[in-house]
């Protein structure tokens, strides 16, 4: 008899996170939906904050074609073009 051992070690990455901007005062916030339950509420909360409380231009929302899949390459290339910065919100 042979017995498989499917545990495995856990992979260690290093993260680089994106610069941060010292202010959001002007900036434009793309604010991504990923379509589950509530999501677009609470994106349309955080970027009403943004606006009034830290200065942000403007706010758009986009929105993923469902929550399964990464954002659609013409969806990043719409935000690459118009945002400073990105806000992803999921619901549940």
């Amino acid at each position: 008899m042979e017995i498989l051992d499917p545990t495995t070690e856990a992979a260690t990455q290093t993260i680089a996170w994106a610069p941060r901007p010292s202010s959001l005062s002007g900036k434009r916030v793309a604010l991504i939906d990923n379509t589950k339950f509530n999501s677009d509420n609470l994106l349309v909360r955080i970027g009403n904050i943004l606006k009034e409380e830290y200065g942000a231009a403007e706010c758009r929302m986009y929105r993923k074609h469902n929550a399964s899949v990464p954002a659609h390459p013409e969806i990043v290339a719409q935000m690459e073009q118009w945002a400073d910065l990105v806000v992803a919100g999921i619901g549940d």
